[in-house]
C-alpha cells in the first residue's frame, strides 16, 4: 500500500516545510492560542479551513498538548467527507499521511481492529483529495511527538455507528481523539455569529443532535459527544470566531470553533 500525498499544501496551508513550521509555530504561540483551561485533552474539536482563515481557532485546542506530547502514541482522527459520497465510516487504505513536515504512519492494529465493525471500509477514493483530515496533521506534527494515525472519513452514517468506533478507540492516555469540523456556511457575518453561539451551546450542553447546517461535521461531532457523555467528559469551548474575524469579508463567512474534553489533573500528594 502507498502513503497517501498531500493533497491541499499549498492551498489551504504552505506547501514550503520551512515556511509550514514557522506558520503553525507562529499560531501555537500566539497569546490567544495560550490561554485556555487547564487539565489533561482526552478529544479535540477543531476547525479544518485554510489556516488564514481557521489556523488561530484551530492553535487555541493543540496549543492545550503540550503537557500531553510525551504521552500520546495515537491520534483518532475523524472529519467529514466533503468530496465523494459514501455510507458509513472510510479508512484509507495506506501505510501513511504525507504532508510537507514528513510522513505520519497509520496505526495498522488500530485499523485492523476497527474495520471489524460494519460500518467501517477501505475507501481511498474518499480519502485522495479530501482536505478535513489533511489540515490538521501539520498542527499534530508540531504539538506531538512520534505518534501513529487513525484517520476516518464519516460519510453517510449515524452518530450511534461513530460512537461504537470511538468506544471501541477509546484506549488511555496513549490515544487522543481528533474531531474536524467547521460550523455554519455562507451567512452574513451577524446571522452567522448567532447560529454559531447557539450551536456552541448545544455543544456545551452535551447535546449529541447536531445538523449539517450548524457544522459540516456534525455526525463525528454528534458520535463524540454521545461517547464523551458516557465517560464523564464534558466540552470546555476554546475559541469562536468566524472568517470575518480572521481573514475575509463579511458578507459570507465559515464558522469556527475548537473544544476541549478534558480529564482533571490529578497532581501528585505532597
Amino acid at each position: 500500500m502507498a502513503v497517501r500525498p498531500a493533497a491541499v499544501a499549498g492551498m489551504f496551508y504552505p506547501d514550503d516545510p520551512r515556511e509550514l513550521r514557522g506558520e503553525v509555530d507562529r499560531l501555537l504561540d500566539a497569546p490567544a492560542a495560550s490561554r485556555g483551561p487547564t487539565g489533561i485533552p482526552k478529544a479535540l474539536i477543531v476547525p479544518h479551513a485554510g489556516y488564514v482563515y481557521s489556523g488561530p481557532v484551530a492553535a487555541s485546542a493543540y496549543a492545550r498538548l503540550a503537557p500531553i506530547a510525551d504521552a500520546v502514541r495515537r491520534v483518532v482522527l475523524l472529519g467529514p467527507a466533503h468530496r465523494v459520497g459514501f455510507d458509513g465510516i472510510a479508512l484509507p487504505g495506506v501505510t501513511g499521511f504525507a504532508t510537507p513536515l514528513g510522513v505520519v504512519p497509520i496505526d495498522a492494529e488500530a485499523a485492523a481492529i476497527v474495520r471489524r465493525l460494519p460500518q467501517v471500509r477501505d475507501h481511498a477514493l474518499a480519502h485522495v483529495d479530501e482536505h478535513s483530515l489533511e489540515v490538521e496533521l501539520p498542527f499534530l506534527q508540531r504539538t506531538l511527538g512520534e505518534f501513529k494515525l487513525l484517520p476516518l472519513l464519516v460519510g453517510h452514517a449515524s452518530a450511534a455507528l461513530v460512537a461504537d468506533v470511538l468506544d471501541l478507540l477509546w484506549g488511555g492516555p496513549e490515544t487522543l481523539i481528533v474531531v474536524s469540523s467547521d460550523l455554519s456556511h455562507y451567512h452574513a457575518y451577524a446571522d452567522a455569529r448567532l447560529r454559531d453561539r447557539a450551536t456552541a451551546e448545544q455543544i456545551l450542553a452535551g447535546e449529541p443532535t447536531l445538523d449539517h447546517e450548524q457544522a459540516c461535521g456534525a455526525t463525528p461531532v454528534n458520535g463524540l459527544l454521545r461517547v464523551a457523555h458516557t465517560r464523564g467528559l464534558g466540552p470546555t469551548l476554546l475559541d469562536l470566531r468566524n472568517s470575518g474575524d480572521t481573514a475575509g469579508d463579511r458578507r459570507r463567512v465559515v464558522g469556527y470553533a475548537a473544544f476541549q474534553f478534558a480529564q482533571e489533573r490529578r497532581d501528585a500528594a505532597p
